[in-house]
């Protein structure tokens, strides 16, 4: 089950925003085989001035348009995994939200199942263990 947090430009269309985060997640959906109905991000907006960064870091001419997106997810996926997530989710926010690829910074945090509750203040791991495989999680 991954959780994503996608930082924007403040001031971005609400019909953007939600192009965005349906973008991230079809792209999670099409390479790291989460399931459709996995979904969980949390979009927040920041000032001109909040967010500092280098322009030109590694060769990339950035603007005052990027977006972040930082996914927590289970440990597991390969590197072959993660450099077409990160391919995808770059082309899936060009297409749906006309984001430059330039303009897009990802970053994986990795843990365990044990670290998740999804609800109910019980370890996800138990209620995995408890249900059997009636019970999906990415």
């Amino acid at each position: 089950m991954p959780f994503t947090r996608v930082a924007i430009p403040a001031g971005t269309p609400q019909m953007q925003k939600a192009s965005i985060a349906r973008a991230v997640h079809a792209a999670m959906v099409a390479t790291i085989a989460i399931p459709e109905d996995d979904f969980f991000q949390l979009l927040s907006e920041y000032q001109p001035g909040d967010f500092h960064f280098d322009r030109s870091f590694l060769g990339h001419l950035r603007s005052d348009q990027m977006v972040v997106v930082q996914i927590t997810l289970r440990r597991g996926r390969s590197d072959a995994m993660k450099r077409n997530l990160y391919e995808n989710i770059t082309l899936h926010l060009g297409r749906a939200a006309d984001i430059r690829p330039e303009d897009v910074f990802i970053y994986l945090v990795e843990n365990d199942f044990s670290d998740w509750s999804v609800g109910g203040g019980r370890m996800s791991m138990e209620i995995q263990m408890q249900a059997g495989s009636n019970v999906r999680a990415a």
